[in-house]
C-alpha cells in the first residue's frame, strides 16, 4: 500500500489537462511554486512531496523507483485524475520515466527537466552509496552549503538561493538517502524514451553541471516527438531560477497538448 502523500491540489480548469509536478532530490514540492501560481489558474495542478521528502512519511530502507512512480499512481487514483500532463525535474524527471514505463495510458505528454535517462555507472553507483552514508552520518547541512551553487547558478536572486538551501535543509537524511540508494539502482529508461507515443518537452539550464545541454540534447534525439529548451543563465532549477522563461516554454507545450484533445 502506498504512504499518504502530502501534496498541493490547486485549480480546476476542466477544459484543460491536469498538470502533475514531481520535484527532485533533495526538495520538496515547494521547487515548483512559480509554476503552480501560473498554471493553477487555467488548470489543475498536483505537487507530491515523494515518500521520504517534505511533510510525506518516512520510508525506511531502500525506496525503488517503481515505488516512488506507484505512489503517483495511487495519489492520482485517489484524487480521480484519469490523464494528466507529468512533469519532474532532475530525479523527478526519472521518477516520471517509471510512471510513463507503467501506466502510459494515463500520460498525455512528459516534461523532462534538468534530467537523464540511463542506469547509473559502477563509480556512480559508488558515489551514491558514499552520499548516502554521510548524509545520514552529519545531516544535510554541509552538503547543501557544498552543493547549492551547483543546483542554481551563482548569480541567481538571493531569494531562490535561500529557498533552494532552505528545501535541502530541511530534508530528512534518512529520506534523502534512500532515495540515493533508489537511484543507484534505478533502471535504464533509454529504450523507453524511444517508445514514448505522447509530445514531450525537454527543458534545460545552459550552465547545468549536473545534467548538461548534451544529455537533454540526447533525450530529445531519442524521443519521437519533442521539444527542447536551453534557458540561458542558468543552471540546475531553471523552474525557479528563470521562472517566466520556464513558465513559456511549459505554457507553449500544455497549450499543445490541450488542443491536440482526445
Amino acid at each position: 500500500m502506498a504512504p499518504f502523500l502530502a501534496y498541493e491540489d490547486k485549480g480546476t480548469g476542466t477544459s484543460s489537462v491536469p498538470l502533475v509536478l514531481v520535484h527532485g532530490h533533495p526538495f520538496d514540492r515547494t521547487m515548483w511554486r512559480p509554476q503552480i501560481e501560473a498554471f493553477a489558474a487555467s488548470r489543475r495542478v498536483v505537487a507530491p512531496d515523494l515518500r521520504g521528502y517534505g511533510a510525506s512519511p518516512l520510508n525506511p530502507g531502500v525506496t525503488r523507483f517503481e515505488q516512488f512512480a506507484q505512489d503517483i499512481e495511487a495519489l492520482l487514483d485517489e484524487l480521480k485524475v484519469e490523464t494528466c500532463v507529468l512533469a519532474g525535474l532532475s530525479m523527478g524527471g526519472q521518477i516520471v520515466m517509471d510512471c510513463y514505463r507503467q501506466f502510459p495510458d494515463c500520460v498525455r505528454g512528459l516534461v523532462l527537466a534538468d534530467t537523464f535517462p540511463a542506469a547509473e555507472t559502477p563509480e556512480g553507483v559508488r558515489t551514491r552509496g558514499a552520499m548516502a552514508d554521510r548524509l545520514l552520518a552529519e545531516g544535510m547541512r554541509r552538503y547543501a552549503d557544498e552543493v547549492l551553487e551547483k543546483m542554481v547558478a551563482p548569480s541567481a536572486d538571493a531569494q531562490v538561493k535561500a529557498h533552494v538551501h532552505g528545501m535541502m535543509t530541511a530534508t530528512s537524511p534518512q529520506g534523502a538517502a534512500a532515495a540515493l540508494r533508489a537511484r543507484a539502482a534505478r533502471p535504464d529508461y533509454r529504450d523507453l524514451l524511444t517508445r514514448v507515443a505522447v509530445p514531450a518537452l525537454v527543458v534545460v539550464g545552459a550552465d547545468d553541471e549536473y545534467t548538461p545541454v548534451s544529455d537533454a540534447e540526447a533525450m530529445h534525439a531519442a524521443l519521437p516527438d519533442a521539444t527542447l529548451r536551453v534557458i540561458e543563465g542558468t543552471a540546475h532549477m531553471p523552474n525557479l531560477e528563470s521562472p517566466a522563461e520556464f513558465n513559456e516554454a511549459l505554457g507553449d507545450f500544455l497549450a499543445r497538448v490541450d488542443s491536440a484533445g482526445g
